[in-house]
């Protein structure tokens, strides 16, 4: 028996040792399996966090939080096998945001439409990925450009947060103004910040979903949510996936065709791209897998498993998918090969099981993670170079519009509309490319074309 046991383990060690190359990345599964389970912990808050911003779309929160189980689950599964990097992919922050409050909200357009935008956006994005423009859309783009996306990103996250949580309220003559500090919902709201902050700033892992959790429990006792009503409340007792049925191939692509929205197809593409890129190189260069002109090997699979994800999430009834800057999570636990990708997939696939327990989360337990999520995609702000002011101004337009309008795509526009003025103007325009000027005017006629 010893020996029967003895002989499926060493088989079992060859097919991961094929797949993965664990001894040329000096790890082994043990290390890669424990680096899988802490990525896991460390961003399962967009479980929460992604169906409560989609409610405010009209989609079902339930379907939702198995649609972002699901397809989190493929795509990372098909990023640590086609990819063997240990990279979790999920529907990204930020762009959640700019599919409910700038698509749906915004410009009055079903879910359903929206949807075959991302879609769409993923289909434009592996057709960039297989042509190589992508490489040539990404070396145009000003570096000034790629820091600021994410910054205001960050910003508008953390505002549609603070209004959320009641501390950011519309006021008719002001437009917005400081809500009732005193009122149950938002004292809960500020625990919650408090708590999750505390165990962010002492790097406790899992420390936004525990902050979630603490802040919904709060909120039971204080009245603000119902606490559960039994085991039926919290676990899914009959077959998980019929969960996602209400958003299931309710995906409108001619609507897409119909309506024309090329400025949002374009944001949910750019946005995705360099929220990729610098997620790739990111995890790769903690991991020690970037090559020596610092370049991460393979970044093509990288990015076909993010396009396939995002069609698939789309199917699925989710906002784009993307690469997971928590991943750097797992990477320092020893993660080093797609294994650990794998275990994430598994763990999110397991957690579909819970999707009635989402329907227990408040906007006030969820409020917290988006403003500590927007501090930490603030950070990039200090490597822009604001004592030029031809590199100041087009950084600040691209931050401030994109909260200030309520849209990423609007930040993008001018951003790169006042990049390409002012250093033309300036006498500056060598510094500009075809990059710049193509997409530049492309913005300018959408402007004027509508």
């Amino acid at each position: 028996m010893s020996t029967v046991a003895e002989f499926k383990g060493q088989d079992e060690n060859n097919l991961l040792e094929r797949i993965f190359h664990l001894k040329e990345l000096r790890t082994s599964a043990r290390t890669e399996i424990l680096a899988g389970v802490t990525t896991f912990v460390t961003m399962a808050y967009i479980l929460f966090v992604n169906p409560n911003i989609l409610k405010d779309a009209g989609m079902p929160i339930q379907a939702t939080f198995a649609a972002t189980a699901i397809s989190a689950a493929f795509a990372t599964l098909v990023m640590g096998l086609y990819a063997n990097y240990p990279i979790a992919m999920a529907p990204g922050m930020g762009l959640n945001a700019f599919f409910t409050y700038s698509v749906v909200i915004g410009m009055k357009l079903p879910w359903q439409t929206a949807l075959g935008a991302v879609f769409i956006s993923g289909l434009v994005f592996f057709l960039l990925t297989v042509t190589r423009v992508r490489e040539w859309i990404i070396e145009g783009v000003p570096q000034v450009l790629r820091l600021s996306i994410g910054v205001g990103i960050g910003l508008f996250i953390a505002f549609i947060g603070l209004k959320n949580a009641g501390m950011v309220v519309l006021n008719k003559d002001t437009f917005v103004a400081l809500g009732d500090m005193r009122s149950p919902g938002v004292l809960v709201s500020v625990f919650g910040l408090i708590v999750t902050g505390w165990l962010m700033a002492k790097r406790v892992k899992g420390g936004l979903l525990i902050g979630i959790l603490a802040t919904t429990v709060v909120s039971m006792l204080t009245g603000i949510s119902h606490p559960p009503t039994g085991l039926s409340s919290i676990v899914m007792l009959s077959n998980p996936f019929r969960e996602v049925a209400p958003t299931f191939m309710h995906l409108d692509i001619m609507g897409v065709l119909n309506y024309g929205l090329i400025s949002i197809l374009f944001a949910f593409t750019f946005v995705d791209m360099f929220d990729n890129i610098g997620t790739l190189l990111g995890v790769g260069r903690k991991a020690g897998l970037l090559d020596e002109s610092g370049n991460l090997p393979r970044v093509g699979r990288a990015l076909m498993a993010d396009s396939i994800g995002t069609m698939f999430g789309s199917i699925m009834g989710t906002p784009t998918v993307t690469s997971y800057i928590e991943s750097t999570a797992g990477v320092a636990e020893g993660g080093k090969s797609g294994l650990t990708a794998i275990t994430v997939a598994v763990l999110f696939a397991v957690s579909i099981v819970f999707a009635p327990l989402v329907g227990l989360i408040p906007a006030q337990a969820t409020a917290p993670v988006l403003i500590l999520v927007g501090t930490l995609m603030m950070g990039e702000v200090v490597h822009i170079k604001f004592d030029d002011f031809t590199e100041a101004f087009p950084a600040f337009m691209t931050i401030v519009m994109m909260p200030l309008t309520y849209s990423i795509a609007q930040g993008l526009a001018f951003g790169f509309m006042s990049y390409t003025i002012i250093k033309l103007v300036t006498g500056r325009y060598k510094e500009n490319n075809a990059v710049t000027y193509v997409l530049t005017i492309l913005f300018i006629l959408h402007f004027i074309i509508g």
